[in-house]
Protein backbone atom coordinates (compact mmCIF):
# COMPACT_ATOMS: atom_id res chain seq x y z
CA UNK A 1 0.00 0.00 0.00
CA UNK A 2 2.86 2.39 0.75
CA UNK A 3 4.37 2.08 -2.76
CA UNK A 4 0.96 2.93 -4.26
CA UNK A 5 0.60 6.01 -2.05
CA UNK A 6 4.12 7.16 -2.87
CA UNK A 7 3.44 6.60 -6.58
CA UNK A 8 0.28 8.72 -6.45
CA UNK A 9 2.05 11.50 -4.54
CA UNK A 10 4.95 11.40 -7.00
CA UNK A 11 2.54 11.70 -9.93
CA UNK A 12 0.91 14.73 -8.31
CA UNK A 13 4.34 16.27 -7.68
CA UNK A 14 5.43 15.70 -11.29
CA UNK A 15 2.21 17.24 -12.62
CA UNK A 16 2.47 20.22 -10.25
CA UNK A 17 6.12 20.83 -11.11
CA UNK A 18 5.41 20.53 -14.84
CA UNK A 19 2.49 22.95 -14.51
CA UNK A 20 4.37 25.50 -12.37
CA UNK A 21 7.37 25.54 -14.72
CA UNK A 22 5.14 25.38 -17.82
CA UNK A 23 7.04 22.34 -19.03
CA UNK A 24 3.65 20.75 -19.69
CA UNK A 25 3.05 23.24 -22.48
CA UNK A 26 5.81 21.66 -24.55
CA UNK A 27 4.68 18.74 -26.72
CA UNK A 28 7.89 16.87 -25.97
CA UNK A 29 7.71 16.88 -22.16
CA UNK A 30 5.25 14.08 -21.40
CA UNK A 31 6.35 11.95 -24.38
CA UNK A 32 9.86 12.09 -22.95
CA UNK A 33 8.47 11.05 -19.57
CA UNK A 34 6.82 8.03 -21.22
CA UNK A 35 10.06 7.00 -22.94
CA UNK A 36 11.96 7.23 -19.65
CA UNK A 37 9.25 5.30 -17.78
CA UNK A 38 9.45 2.50 -20.34
CA UNK A 39 13.25 2.38 -20.13
CA UNK A 40 13.29 1.38 -16.45
CA UNK A 41 12.37 -2.20 -17.25
CA UNK A 42 15.40 -2.41 -19.55
CA UNK A 43 17.56 -1.43 -16.58
CA UNK A 44 15.86 -4.04 -14.41
CA UNK A 45 16.47 -6.74 -17.03
CA UNK A 46 20.17 -5.85 -17.13
CA UNK A 47 20.29 -5.93 -13.33
CA UNK A 48 18.51 -9.30 -13.30
CA UNK A 49 20.96 -10.73 -15.83
CA UNK A 50 18.41 -12.37 -18.13
CA UNK A 51 18.91 -11.95 -21.87
CA UNK A 52 15.41 -13.25 -22.52
CA UNK A 53 13.91 -10.66 -20.15
CA UNK A 54 16.06 -8.00 -21.78
CA UNK A 55 14.71 -8.87 -25.23
CA UNK A 56 11.09 -8.70 -24.03
CA UNK A 57 11.70 -5.48 -22.09
CA UNK A 58 13.32 -3.87 -25.13
CA UNK A 59 10.30 -4.84 -27.24
CA UNK A 60 7.91 -3.32 -24.69
CA UNK A 61 10.01 -0.15 -24.41
CA UNK A 62 10.04 0.22 -28.20
CA UNK A 63 6.26 -0.12 -28.29
CA UNK A 64 5.72 2.50 -25.58
CA UNK A 65 8.35 4.81 -27.12
CA UNK A 66 6.63 4.53 -30.50
CA UNK A 67 3.34 5.51 -28.87
CA UNK A 68 5.10 8.48 -27.23
CA UNK A 69 6.52 9.64 -30.56
CA UNK A 70 3.21 9.20 -32.38
CA UNK A 71 1.49 11.17 -29.64
CA UNK A 72 4.07 13.94 -29.72
CA UNK A 73 3.95 14.27 -33.48
CA UNK A 74 0.26 13.73 -34.23
CA UNK A 75 -2.19 13.16 -31.38
CA UNK A 76 -1.19 14.26 -27.84
CA UNK A 77 -3.92 12.20 -26.15
CA UNK A 78 -1.96 9.09 -27.19
CA UNK A 79 0.77 10.10 -24.76
CA UNK A 80 -1.64 10.03 -21.83
CA UNK A 81 -3.13 6.77 -23.06
CA UNK A 82 0.40 5.34 -23.33
CA UNK A 83 1.26 6.38 -19.78
CA UNK A 84 -1.95 4.83 -18.42
CA UNK A 85 -1.30 1.70 -20.49
CA UNK A 86 2.18 1.48 -19.02
CA UNK A 87 0.66 1.69 -15.55
CA UNK A 88 -1.64 -1.22 -16.36
CA UNK A 89 1.38 -3.04 -17.82
CA UNK A 90 3.17 -2.51 -14.49
CA UNK A 91 0.37 -4.33 -12.67
CA UNK A 92 0.45 -7.39 -14.96
CA UNK A 93 4.13 -7.33 -15.97
CA UNK A 94 5.06 -10.25 -13.69
CA UNK A 95 2.54 -12.49 -15.47
CA UNK A 96 4.11 -11.83 -18.87
CA UNK A 97 7.85 -11.35 -18.33
CA UNK A 98 10.04 -13.05 -15.77
CA UNK A 99 12.50 -10.34 -14.78
CA UNK A 100 14.38 -10.92 -11.53
CA UNK A 101 15.70 -7.36 -11.55
CA UNK A 102 12.29 -5.76 -10.90
CA UNK A 103 12.00 -4.72 -7.23
CA UNK A 104 8.97 -6.14 -5.41
CA UNK A 105 7.61 -2.66 -4.68
CA UNK A 106 7.99 -1.37 -8.27
CA UNK A 107 4.64 -2.45 -9.79
CA UNK A 108 2.61 -0.70 -7.08
CA UNK A 109 4.74 2.44 -7.16
CA UNK A 110 5.14 2.82 -10.91
CA UNK A 111 1.68 1.49 -11.80
CA UNK A 112 -0.11 4.00 -9.57
CA UNK A 113 2.18 6.83 -10.68
CA UNK A 114 1.58 6.02 -14.34
CA UNK A 115 -2.21 5.73 -14.08
CA UNK A 116 -2.59 9.01 -12.18
CA UNK A 117 -0.11 10.89 -14.37
CA UNK A 118 -1.55 9.41 -17.57
CA UNK A 119 -5.07 10.50 -16.63
CA UNK A 120 -3.68 13.98 -15.94
CA UNK A 121 -2.02 14.06 -19.37
CA UNK A 122 -5.22 12.89 -21.07
CA UNK A 123 -7.00 15.79 -19.37
CA UNK A 124 -4.30 18.23 -20.42
CA UNK A 125 -4.39 17.03 -24.01
CA UNK A 126 -8.08 17.91 -24.16
CA UNK A 127 -7.56 21.40 -22.69
CA UNK A 128 -6.67 24.46 -24.67
CA UNK A 129 -3.34 26.09 -24.00
CA UNK A 130 -1.30 22.95 -23.41
CA UNK A 131 1.13 21.21 -25.70
CA UNK A 132 1.54 24.56 -27.48
CA UNK A 133 5.00 24.12 -28.87
CA UNK A 134 5.71 21.49 -31.47
CA UNK A 135 8.11 18.62 -30.99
Amino acid sequence: MIPVLIGVLTAVAIAALARSTRFDQDRSFYPTVLVVIAAYYILFAVMGGSRQALAWELAAAIAFSTLAIMGAMHLPVLVGVGIVAHGLFDFIHHTMIEDAGVPDWWPGFCGSLDVVLGLWVIGLSRSSGVFKTSA
